[in-house]
This record gives C-alpha cells, sequence and structure tokens, in this order.
C-alpha cells in the first residue's frame, strides 16, 4: 500500500460498513462503563469472571510495585526473569494439570513463538478454518506448509493427515472458537494427534477460568487427567484471569526447548512482575469463587431463552460468547448502533474478523453482569426489532 492510496484504501473499507474506529473507556473494567464520555451497559468485554476490577487483584499489584518496582527491566535470559514470574509459571503448571509452564507477554506473541520453534519449511501446520488469527500467521510465520479443513470437519482433517508426508506435523486449534462460542472436539483432536504422529496445539483463550467445575479450561473439561506428550496447552491472563499475558504449558523437555528457540520469548523484555502477583491471586479467585462459572451459567441460559424470538438467531453456544447472526456488514452496524443510542455496548463483528455475509453482534458475558442485565439487553433487541 502507497501513501498516496491510503485515503481511497480507507474510504472504500467505510464503504463497505468495514471501517474499524477505537471509542476511549474510562474507569475500570466492570459491566457498566465509560465510553466516550457515556454511561453504557457492557456485553464487550472478555472480563468472563468479572476479575479485571477485583480489588484483590489491584492489592496484589500494588505490593508487587512496592517490593519489586514496575518494569521487569530486560529479557528472561538476560536478567529479567524475576521470583515472581518463576512462582506464577509453577502455579500455572500446577493449575492446567502439566508438567511445565511458561510465561509469555500475549498469547499473539506465545503461538508467534511456540510454532516456528517446532516447525520449518518441512513441517505442515493443520488448521480449523475458525481458528484465530494468531495460529494462522504463526503457520505462516513457521514457514510449514499450512492446511485448513472446514470448521470442526475432523473426516477431512484425518484424511489430510494422512495424505501428508511433512517431517513434522502439528494440529492447532481454538478450544472454544473466538467468535462462535462453539467447542472443538479435544479428545477427538488429540487421537488423530496420536494416530498420525503429531502435535496437538490448543489455544484455551477463551476456555481458561472458564470451562470445568474448577475453571482448569479445556483439559478439565474434557477430562483430559493424562494428557499425551504430543499436547502443547495455551492460555491468555487478560480474559477470564482479568490481568494480562498468556502462558505455554506442556513437559518439561518442551518447555526448556522454548526457552532456548521461541524468538517472541527470548527477544523480548519480561513482563512486569506486578502482572504475576496479580496472576496468581487471580488463581485462587478462579478455583474457590466457582460461584462466577454457575451465574454464567445462569445468564447464558437467561439470555438464549429469551432471545427465542427475536429476527437474529442466536448461534450455538455454551459458553459466555454469544454470537447474535445478522448477516449483512450494515445491518448489523445499525444494530449496534441502536443498542448504544440506549445506553448498551455490544461490539458489531464483520470481515475479515469472521466468513462473509455472517457479520454479527458478539455479545460477551460476565459474571459481574447479573439477570437485569441481560433482561435490559433483551428488552432493547425486541425494541430495535419491532
Amino acid at each position: 500500500m502507497t501513501p498516496d492510496r491510503l485515503p481511497a484504501a480507507l474510504a472504500e473499507l467505510d464503504a463497505h460498513g468495514l471501517l474499524r474506529r477505537r471509542r476511549v473507556f474510562d474507569g475500570a473494567q466492570r459491566a457498566r462503563v465509560m465510553l466516550d464520555g457515556h454511561a453504557c451497559l457492557s456485553f464487550s468485554s472478555n472480563d468472563y469472571l468479572g476479575l479485571a476490577g477485583h480489588a484483590e487483584l489491584a492489592r496484589a499489584a500494588l505490593e508487587a510495585v512496592a517490593m519489586a518496582g514496575v518494569g521487569a527491566g530486560a529479557a528472561h535470559l538476560l536478567g529479567g526473569h524475576h521470583r515472581l514470574h518463576e512462582e506464577l509459571e509453577r502455579a500455572l503448571a500446577d493449575f492446567v494439570g502439566l508438567p511445565a509452564a511458561l510465561l509469555f507477554s500475549t498469547g499473539y506473541m506465545a503461538s508467534l513463538g511456540v510454532l516456528p520453534a517446532l516447525l520449518d519449511r518441512h513441517g505442515e501446520v493443520f488448521e480449523d478454518r475458525l481458528n484465530h488469527a494468531s495460529l494462522i500467521d504463526a503457520a505462516v510465520l513457521s514457514r510449514a506448509r499450512l492446511t485448513r479443513y472446514p470448521h470442526l470437519d475432523l473426516a477431512r482433517l484425518d484424511r489430510k493427515l494422512g495424505q501428508s508426508r511433512a517431517s513434522t506435523k502439528l494440529i492447532a486449534s481454538d478450544s472454544v472458537f473466538s467468535m462462535d462460542g462453539d467447542i472443538a472436539p479435544v479428545r477427538e483432536l488429540l487421537a488423530l494427534a496420536d494416530k498420525h504422529g503429531a502435535w496437538l496445539y490448543l489455544d484455551d483463550a477463551h476456555g481458561f477460568g472458564v470451562l470445568g467445575e474448577a475453571g482448569r479450561g479445556i483439559l478439565e473439561h474434557a477430562a483430559l487427567t493424562a494428557p499425551s506428550a504430543r499436547l502443547i496447552y495455551l492460555a491468555t491472563l487478560g480474559k477470564a484471569a482479568g490481568v494480562a499475558g498468556a502462558f505455554v504449558a506442556g513437559r518439561h523437555a518442551l518447555i526448556e526447548w522454548l526457552v532456548n528457540k521461541a524468538r517472541t520469548w527470548i527477544y523480548t523484555t519480561a513482563q512486569p512482575p506486578l502482572l504475576a502477583a496479580a496472576a496468581s491471586v487471580s488463581l485462587g479467585l478462579i478455583a474457590g469463587e466457582s460461584w462466577r462459572r454457575r451465574r454464567l451459567r445462569e445468564l447464558i441460559e437467561r439470555l438464549r431463552a429469551g432471545a427465542a424470538g427475536l429476527p437474529w438467531p442466536l448461534a450455538p453456544s455454551a459458553t459466555p460468547i454469544q454470537p447474535l447472526m445478522v448477516g449483512d456488514n450494515a445491518a448489523a452496524l445499525r444494530l449496534a448502533e441502536g443498542l448504544r443510542a440506549r445506553g448498551i455496548l455490544v461490539p458489531a463483528i464483520r470481515p475479515p474478523t469472521v466468513p462473509r455475509g455472517q457479520a454479527r453482534l458478539r455479545v460477551s458475558l460476565s459474571a459481574a453482569h447479573t439477570t437485569a442485565d441481560v433482561d435490559a439487553l433483551l428488552a432493547a433487541l425486541r425494541e430495535l426489532a419491532a
């Protein structure tokens, strides 16, 4: 894209209902927020358990600042690996039931580090067509061949794996798909990885903290009590955990290899230790306050029952991600704007984030919401449908 083409290209995006603009929030992330100076009931956050504004996390961060300062000062291998990082990695590994874990600054950076560390141009990555963009970009960066299969089509995946002659094979999948809210059949994916001698890389960004009785994520949900050596597990700490960052967990040899080969971990400054301190407290709240997941289930059921008569169907989902399917980009934007005029924030999701013709409103529920909040959303949608 040349400099003189940018204005016309932006105008073209706007004409197709695809131009994105930032909005400014004030205050802590909660169910009710200040957006561009106006109070809004928000269904736009991935703060599924309502922990992002929790006082205990803030207290832990402040105590860590007093002890460790703000910045880590260096990359992990150059003196930036603090005791708080080390303790959190051990706690995370124990929490998800895997031998070892490694902290990354973001989930995106984790995937961009892991796949190129394990693959080269002689390898092949097999990805669900609805995977998050970070998994697609990581495969491209690895230089391996990228093969995408139709959403949840394990028969097609099985055939493609059987036809592959790659030296290293890796299956990559979201566990909870971020724009659809449905859950991958991870036991079956792991069986295919074992059958074809492949790695299985699970991105549990939207399952960690939410799935499982104790919130331990997709591995607990799928009852994978003794995961295969082929498993690589990723989860993020900026969604249900309410903090920031991500971690990869697996066998000790895998983590040691990543310490030596994952460029997005090696060549970046370590996260501030205060975030590790806050995430450690968050783990205790995730496990100890199961009422948050119970409330989520109640809110999901209430929303789905109340939306049954709307002209926009909810996609099948048992998770806090509830996509209201609209179809047309302009119609999705109008619906989102109609809600915002009524003091309710629900983002319109359009291509390329979702396939063409599948624009939607992505309703994100949180344990911080009340039944009255869900009822207010439903009343506004009924009013706009009339």
